[in-house]
């Protein structure tokens, strides 16, 4: 006897849709509260001037905001419906820290969300036993771990073992989608890069002085690799959504290694200017540049809707990597008008990719 086995009708792929709508809302809300937020820490003129908005300024957008993305975008890779509390409960996570409940509450919620994530991570790992998907599970190993240490410890401890979550994932992901290019030896190099990264995380706990520029060391080793491996150098050459993708990539690698030259250097907390070019260059420089550039890739897939490339989405591209110019020169300078303003700027940066990039998918 058969089975028959029938396709997903048309009703339940709309519901479907509209509840991954609805879970990229919660991370688009935590974003915003992040800008706000970054406003606050600024101190310049924010729509809620909120203290706790700025106290939790960092863990609305890597986790409620970044963890959601990735998080819904695995999530969708799995095509479970248990996997979609992930990005559920790193949305709601990264909320409950604005509201009047304890912070350790929404702590608590993006704590279970990175568990959850990780057992996404195995989950797809078990389907295919490959070095790339133990990369990502690591990645998703480092986001939990951050996520308590900010707990335990504090957020500024918390930072590099979140820096290292969004190194290893996008790492991961550059080197999935360009695997051929990159060699036979591409799994396996990324694999040790990776380890070495968590050793460097984990002796900065016990050694800051020394545990920090490991850090930075396998920042830049890392972005080394991807430079010479990736084919960002070739895809310059295109037109089109590809020149517009390695642009977006190239700026990316080129904030990363400021971070971890900086971290070498000067290490994490040795002074506020350093801190903020370190944390501002990972999560900022290189994290959103590779949101920027994925987005028609990664959006279509997630939200069953195209996101064409258009020559506009080159306009808060531009404008996030020149008001992050403007603000590591304030920062490192000690001149806080252009720090201010640089800050101001990549905030209106990352606003206008969200207009944009929302009118072209509903006009198509």
């Amino acid at each position: 006897m058969t089975t028959r086995v029938t396709a997903p009708s048309s009703r339940g792929r709309a519901e479907s849709a509209r509840g991954r709508l609805a879970l990229l809302a919660l991370g688009g809300a935590c974003l915003m509260a992040g800008l706000n937020a970054a406003l606050v820490r600024l101190d310049i003129w924010a729509p809620v001037a909120s203290t706790r908005a700025g106290d939790v300024h960092g863990q609305l957008m890597v986790l409620g905001f970044l963890g959601t993305l990735i998080s819904l975008e695995r999530a969708q890779a799995l095509r479970q419906n248990w996997a979609y509390l992930a990005p559920a409960l790193l949305g709601l996570g990264g909320l409950a820290l604005l509201t009047p409940a304890p912070t350790l509450l929404g702590q608590l919620l993006l704590i279970e969300g990175c568990a959850l994530f990780v057992v996404v991570y195995l989950a797809l790992w078990k389907r295919a036993l490959r070095p790339l998907v133990a990369v990502q599970v690591l990645s998703a190993i480092l986001a939990l771990g951050g996520a308590v240490v900010a707990v335990l410890a504090g957020v500024v401890p918390a930072v590099l073992w979140l820096a290292g979550f969004v190194v290893l994932t996008i790492a991961a992901e550059r080197a999935e989608l360009a695997q051929v290019f990159m060699g036979p030896r591409a799994e396996a190099t990324i694999l040790w890069l990776s380890v070495a990264l968590t050793v460097a995380l984990a002796s900065a706990l016990v050694w800051p002085l020394v545990g920090e520029r490991l850090v930075g060391i396998a920042l830049v080793a890392c972005v080394g690799w991807l430079l010479t491996r990736d084919v960002v150098r070739r895809q310059l050459r295109l037109s089109g959504q590809r020149r517009y993708i390695a642009v977006a990539l190239l700026a990316g690698y080129v904030n990363l290694a400021v971070a971890g030259v900086v971290l070498v250097v000067r290490g994490l907390a040795a002074d506020q200017g350093a801190y903020d070019v370190v944390v501002h260059g990972v999560f900022l420089g290189f994290a959103v540049s590779m949101v920027m550039a994925h987005a028609p890739v990664i959006l279509p897939a997630v939200l069953s809707r195209p996101l064409p490339y258009r020559p506009v989405l080159y306009l808060p591209l531009a404008l996030l990597h020149a008001g992050l110019v403007a603000r590591f020169c304030g920062a490192l300078a000690g001149f806080t008008t252009l720090w201010q303003v640089g800050g101001a700027i990549t905030v209106t940066a990352m606003l206008v990719f969200v207009v944009t990039a929302a009118t072209l998918a509903v006009r198509r």
